[in-house]
Protein backbone atom coordinates (compact mmCIF):
# COMPACT_ATOMS: atom_id res chain seq x y z
CA UNK A 1 0.00 0.00 0.00
CA UNK A 2 1.58 3.14 -1.04
CA UNK A 3 2.16 5.52 2.25
CA UNK A 4 0.20 8.38 0.81
CA UNK A 5 -3.13 6.89 1.38
CA UNK A 6 -2.28 5.65 5.28
CA UNK A 7 -0.46 3.34 6.81
CA UNK A 8 3.33 2.40 6.42
CA UNK A 9 4.01 1.21 3.04
CA UNK A 10 4.35 -2.14 4.16
CA UNK A 11 0.80 -3.65 2.51
CA UNK A 12 0.18 -4.34 6.12
CA UNK A 13 -2.78 -2.98 7.52
CA UNK A 14 -5.40 -3.32 9.82
CA UNK A 15 -8.36 -1.51 8.09
CA UNK A 16 -11.57 -3.16 7.98
CA UNK A 17 -11.80 -3.19 3.88
CA UNK A 18 -8.67 -5.33 3.39
CA UNK A 19 -9.90 -8.01 5.51
CA UNK A 20 -13.25 -8.22 4.20
CA UNK A 21 -14.83 -10.13 1.25
CA UNK A 22 -15.55 -7.21 -0.88
CA UNK A 23 -13.78 -7.21 -4.25
CA UNK A 24 -12.04 -4.65 -6.73
CA UNK A 25 -15.45 -5.09 -8.88
CA UNK A 26 -17.79 -4.10 -6.15
CA UNK A 27 -15.85 -0.95 -5.09
CA UNK A 28 -15.67 0.13 -8.92
CA UNK A 29 -19.73 -0.31 -8.83
CA UNK A 30 -20.21 1.38 -5.80
CA UNK A 31 -17.93 4.79 -6.83
CA UNK A 32 -19.93 7.12 -8.63
CA UNK A 33 -16.97 9.23 -10.10
CA UNK A 34 -15.15 6.93 -11.67
CA UNK A 35 -18.82 5.02 -13.00
CA UNK A 36 -18.06 5.64 -17.27
CA UNK A 37 -15.03 3.65 -15.92
CA UNK A 38 -16.23 1.01 -14.19
CA UNK A 39 -19.00 0.23 -16.47
CA UNK A 40 -16.52 -0.42 -19.05
CA UNK A 41 -15.12 -3.12 -16.88
CA UNK A 42 -17.56 -5.27 -16.85
CA UNK A 43 -17.96 -5.26 -20.94
CA UNK A 44 -15.35 -7.40 -21.20
CA UNK A 45 -14.94 -11.16 -19.87
CA UNK A 46 -11.11 -11.44 -19.20
CA UNK A 47 -11.31 -7.96 -17.54
CA UNK A 48 -14.48 -8.86 -15.22
CA UNK A 49 -12.63 -12.52 -14.28
CA UNK A 50 -9.77 -11.48 -12.97
CA UNK A 51 -11.72 -8.17 -10.72
CA UNK A 52 -13.89 -10.85 -10.06
CA UNK A 53 -11.46 -13.12 -9.19
CA UNK A 54 -10.13 -13.10 -4.89
CA UNK A 55 -6.63 -14.93 -6.39
CA UNK A 56 -5.55 -12.49 -8.90
CA UNK A 57 -4.43 -9.10 -7.30
CA UNK A 58 -4.69 -6.07 -9.25
CA UNK A 59 -4.77 -2.14 -8.76
CA UNK A 60 -6.93 -0.91 -10.83
CA UNK A 61 -6.12 3.23 -12.14
CA UNK A 62 -9.79 4.28 -12.41
CA UNK A 63 -10.28 7.56 -14.51
CA UNK A 64 -12.08 9.94 -12.90
CA UNK A 65 -15.21 10.50 -15.11
CA UNK A 66 -14.30 13.96 -16.48
CA UNK A 67 -11.22 12.85 -17.16
CA UNK A 68 -12.68 10.54 -19.60
CA UNK A 69 -14.70 13.05 -21.01
CA UNK A 70 -12.36 15.59 -21.63
CA UNK A 71 -10.25 12.98 -23.68
CA UNK A 72 -10.08 14.79 -27.57
CA UNK A 73 -11.49 11.32 -28.72
CA UNK A 74 -13.70 8.35 -27.46
CA UNK A 75 -11.80 5.76 -26.05
CA UNK A 76 -13.60 3.42 -28.78
CA UNK A 77 -12.01 5.53 -31.53
CA UNK A 78 -8.68 5.27 -32.84
CA UNK A 79 -7.43 7.75 -35.72
CA UNK A 80 -5.61 5.00 -37.19
CA UNK A 81 -8.96 3.29 -38.15
CA UNK A 82 -10.20 6.47 -39.85
CA UNK A 83 -7.55 6.78 -41.74
CA UNK A 84 -7.38 3.19 -42.83
CA UNK A 85 -11.60 3.51 -43.08
CA UNK A 86 -12.62 6.44 -43.59
CA UNK A 87 -14.81 8.70 -40.94
CA UNK A 88 -17.89 7.35 -41.90
CA UNK A 89 -17.00 3.31 -42.15
CA UNK A 90 -14.39 2.81 -39.73
CA UNK A 91 -17.03 1.68 -36.93
CA UNK A 92 -20.16 1.01 -39.32
CA UNK A 93 -21.17 -2.93 -39.47
CA UNK A 94 -20.06 -6.01 -37.84
CA UNK A 95 -16.21 -5.47 -38.77
CA UNK A 96 -16.28 -1.61 -36.98
CA UNK A 97 -17.76 -2.73 -33.70
CA UNK A 98 -15.36 -5.10 -33.62
CA UNK A 99 -12.96 -2.21 -33.99
CA UNK A 100 -14.50 -0.52 -31.29
CA UNK A 101 -14.53 -3.31 -29.06
CA UNK A 102 -10.97 -3.66 -29.45
CA UNK A 103 -10.13 -0.15 -28.32
CA UNK A 104 -12.68 0.08 -25.59
CA UNK A 105 -10.66 -3.21 -24.09
CA UNK A 106 -7.19 -1.58 -24.95
CA UNK A 107 -8.38 1.45 -22.95
CA UNK A 108 -9.19 -0.32 -20.17
CA UNK A 109 -6.50 -2.84 -19.98
CA UNK A 110 -4.31 -0.13 -19.81
CA UNK A 111 -5.58 0.66 -16.44
CA UNK A 112 -5.04 -2.57 -14.82
CA UNK A 113 -1.64 -3.07 -13.45
CA UNK A 114 -1.64 -6.76 -12.00
CA UNK A 115 -0.14 -6.11 -8.59
CA UNK A 116 -0.76 -5.16 -5.33
CA UNK A 117 0.56 -4.09 -3.27
CA UNK A 118 2.59 -1.97 -5.17
CA UNK A 119 5.75 -0.05 -4.39
CA UNK A 120 6.74 3.63 -5.33
CA UNK A 121 9.19 3.60 -8.05
CA UNK A 122 8.28 -0.34 -8.88
CA UNK A 123 7.68 -0.05 -13.18
CA UNK A 124 5.25 -2.85 -14.21
CA UNK A 125 3.69 -3.50 -17.71
CA UNK A 126 -0.25 -3.11 -17.33
CA UNK A 127 -2.60 -5.95 -18.46
CA UNK A 128 -2.63 -3.75 -21.55
CA UNK A 129 1.40 -4.11 -22.16
CA UNK A 130 2.22 -0.02 -21.66
CA UNK A 131 5.17 0.03 -18.21
CA UNK A 132 3.47 2.61 -15.34
CA UNK A 133 5.01 3.35 -12.25
CA UNK A 134 4.00 5.76 -8.95
CA UNK A 135 6.19 8.52 -7.67
CA UNK A 136 5.12 10.73 -4.69
CA UNK A 137 5.86 14.06 -5.01
CA UNK A 138 5.47 16.17 -2.29
CA UNK A 139 1.98 14.99 -0.66
CA UNK A 140 0.81 14.13 -4.17
CA UNK A 141 1.26 10.72 -5.86
CA UNK A 142 1.71 10.60 -10.12
CA UNK A 143 1.47 8.01 -12.31
CA UNK A 144 4.23 7.85 -14.95
CA UNK A 145 4.70 8.11 -17.59
CA UNK A 146 2.33 11.02 -18.29
CA UNK A 147 2.34 12.48 -14.85
CA UNK A 148 -1.27 11.62 -14.06
CA UNK A 149 -2.59 13.24 -10.46
CA UNK A 150 -3.79 10.13 -8.04
CA UNK A 151 -6.66 11.82 -6.75
CA UNK A 152 -7.26 9.58 -3.85
CA UNK A 153 -7.86 5.50 -3.01
CA UNK A 154 -11.38 5.03 -3.69
CA UNK A 155 -10.58 1.79 -1.35
CA UNK A 156 -8.01 -1.52 -0.37
CA UNK A 157 -9.91 -5.08 -0.95
CA UNK A 158 -9.36 -8.47 -0.75
CA UNK A 159 -7.65 -8.82 -4.41
CA UNK A 160 -6.44 -5.05 -4.85
CA UNK A 161 -6.78 -1.82 -4.76
CA UNK A 162 -8.45 1.06 -6.78
CA UNK A 163 -7.02 4.51 -7.72
CA UNK A 164 -8.38 7.52 -8.89
CA UNK A 165 -6.77 8.89 -11.30
CA UNK A 166 -7.00 12.67 -12.91
CA UNK A 167 -6.59 11.90 -16.19
CA UNK A 168 -6.13 8.34 -18.27
CA UNK A 169 -2.96 6.41 -18.90
CA UNK A 170 -1.81 6.56 -22.73
CA UNK A 171 -3.80 3.81 -24.33
CA UNK A 172 -2.64 3.47 -27.48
Amino acid sequence: MPPFFGGDGSGDTDEGDHKSNLIVSDILAKTPRINVFSSLTRDFDPVASRLNDKTQNTTVLAPLNSAINALPRKPWEDPEDYERYGEVNAYKGPDGEERAKRNLQRFVEAHLVPASPWNEGEEIATIGGGEVKWVKEGEKIFIEPGHIEVDSLASQVSNGDVWVIKGVINYK
